[in-house]
């Protein structure tokens, strides 16, 4: 029986998650800490996610079939009150953990005002199994609401998150988002309290053909404008600004894939002073289908 005391509940949403399913179980067996459970949200599922589940026989496993299939965020939300433990922590089915994650994250719970301990993280190109840092400079600990504001760099796979915390500040996922239900999740509850970050990637994102859809930004775009209609009496006009300035970017980068090189070089001259960037430049300049071989880099 696991220990009550700093026991992490790991919370794993499973929708036809087969082809990834069992690499990321794996590497939730392999953490150097031990005290965790498993909840395991079936939401529904199809394929043989289920049986590659029971095939690998995780003894702190709670496994919970949806009554009905729910957005992801929904699904969250209903995961996380069958949790018992002091932490949280989230994996999606193609998601990866070092094994040094959990007990690198454990240790840095150390003041009564840290909500959330998230680290870097690895993107791998399926495609060519190349891989990189999702953040290559230097990130502030503590009330960061201004900086995620500016540059958001929380990935729910590398973040560990403090219950009680979480239970003080009201927060919980927005099941009316399908894209950026993370992004407000997080600017939320970093309005309230510390976050903490590691320098070294704690987990592997895996980048591939389903989470790369123009469609897929076409609705984040979609989600952001709602965003900030939502949250506009909260919002500075500085932080209006660089909100604005982060659908810029995205409008011009979705033109630049679906449209021909004038319409993304009208966008980007329109809004230069928002979206100038060497990044962007060579966007604007490359091909659009070459683009599309290497959206992980955009």
């Amino acid at each position: 029986m696991k220990s009550k005391k700093n026991l992490v509940s790991i919370i794993i949403n499973c929708y036809n998650g087969e082809k990834y399913l069992k690499e990321a179980l794996l590497s939730i067996k392999a953490q150097t800490y031990k005290n965790w459970e498993l909840i395991f949200w079936d939401n529904k599922s199809t394929d043989k996610s289920v049986k590659i589940l029971k095939s690998l026989k995780i003894k702190n496993l709670k496994y919970f079939l949806s009554k009905k299939h729910t957005s992801l965020y929904a699904a969250r939300n209903l995961a996380i009150k069958k949790s018992k433990g002091e932490y949280i922590g989230f994996i999606d089915v193609d998601d990866l953990w070092e094994k040094n994650k959990l007990k690198q994250q454990i240790e840095l719970f150390n003041d009564e005002k840290t909500v959330l301990v998230y680290g870097n993280s690895w993107l791998k190109n399926e495609k060519n199994n190349k891989k990189k840092k999702f953040i290559n400079y230097e990130v502030k600990d503590g009330y960061i609401y201004k900086d995620l504001i500016k540059n958001y760099n929380v990935g729910i796979l590398t973040a560990l998150i403090k219950k009680s915390l979480l239970k003080k500040s009201k927060v919980n996922f927005d099941s009316k988002y399908d894209i950026i239900g993370d992004y407000d999740f997080f600017i939320r509850l970093s309005k309230k309290y510390k976050f903490r970050f590691i320098k070294q990637p704690v987990a592997t994102y895996r980048i591939h053909q389903k989470n790369l859809s123009t469609l897929k930004k076409e609705k984040e775009i979609k989600e952001f404008f709602y965003w900030i209609k939502k949250n506009k009496r909260i919002l500075t006009k500085e932080d209006y600004l660089k909100i604005r300035e982060k659908i810029h970017k995205l409008e011009f980068i979705n033109l630049r894939l679906k449209k021909s090189f004038f319409y993304a070089l009208f966008y980007f001259m329109k809004f230069i002073k928002h979206i100038f960037s060497v990044k962007n430049v060579i966007i604007l300049l490359t091909p659009a289908y070459l683009l599309k071989k290497f959206m992980w880099f955009v």
